[in-house]
């Protein structure tokens, strides 16, 4: 299944170059040009030090490109908005604030009052299967917890893109499974437009429904994959002859074919 927008692409890289300044001057991105569609969950998939990280700042408004243009809705992105929540690859939620406390700080920040608040962050945390550890603080709960509280605490205040960026890198195989299905179904239920990066060909494929694969440094896209897996996607699926397929297609663009053979 795979998520089309009627009005055109939610966010939009056009030619996008950008290099970083500095004695050894660093090329990150040239020529780089992609679209994610409305509701489509689109994963960005490459290795490190491809720019990935770099293009998801351009679409959050923390950086300018340096030819080309990044737009969201058909607009010029010239900063960040509320439309577009960022959750970043490090933990950035309080931790002297308890799980609820920082579901619910944006929304405290736009003026709700304590029983939307509430009625909010319940949502949420049952969704993630959180809600026993609302009035846990940060330091009680696992690394893999506290980053879905971070995917949340940015949901909470509804915008509809979420940029997200490598939020499971630094765990554990077993652990980021568990992320990426409480991930899969909090979209299934919420349905916004992701734009996910990552470096892991398993993770983009359980997740996406799209795949574009960036050239290591500076990145350029060299392939655009549909992902014709079913939803809802399961232990079965990672283990389907079509899952096995797309890995081997993409360690073949990255290069790896040997490897998948």
């Amino acid at each position: 299944m795979t998520a089309t927008g009627s009005q055109g692409p939610r966010l939009e890289a056009v030619d996008v170059g950008y290099t970083y300044p500095g004695r050894k001057a660093t090329q990150a991105l040239d020529g780089l040009s992609l679209e994610v569609r409305d509701n489509e969950f689109l994963a960005v998939l490459g290795p490190v030090g491809c720019g990935k990280t770099t293009l998801l700042r351009m679409f959050a408004g923390f950086l300018r490109p340096a030819k080309g243009s990044v737009r969201c809705d058909g607009a010029d992105v010239d900063g960040p908005g509320p439309q577009r929540g960022y959750v970043l690859q490090e933990n950035a939620i309080f931790p002297w604030m308890t799980v609820r406390e920082n579901v619910e700080f944006g929304l405290l920040a736009k003026g709700l009052d304590p029983g939307a608040r509430r009625s909010v962050s319940g949502e949420l945390l049952d969704l993630i299967g959180l809600s026993s550890f609302e009035a846990a603080h940060p330091k009680e709960l696992s690394a893999g917890m506290s980053k879905m509280v971070e995917v949340v605490r940015v949901l909470a205040t509804d915008p509809s893109i979420l940029l997200l960026d490598e939020p499971f890198g630094a765990l554990d195989a077993q652990t980021r499974a568990r992320m990426q299905d409480a991930l899969a179904r909090l979209w299934e239920q919420r349905r916004k437009t992701v734009l996910f990066v990552t470096h892991d060909a398993e993770e983009a494929i359980h997740l996406a429904d799209r795949i574009v694969v960036l050239s290591p440094r500076p990145g350029r896209v060299m392939a655009d994959l549909e992902v014709d897996l079913p939803r809802p996607r399961s232990l079965e699926t990672r283990f389907s002859p079509g899952f096995s397929a797309l890995k081997r297609r993409i360690w073949e663009v990255l290069g790896l074919g040997a490897a998948a053979r």
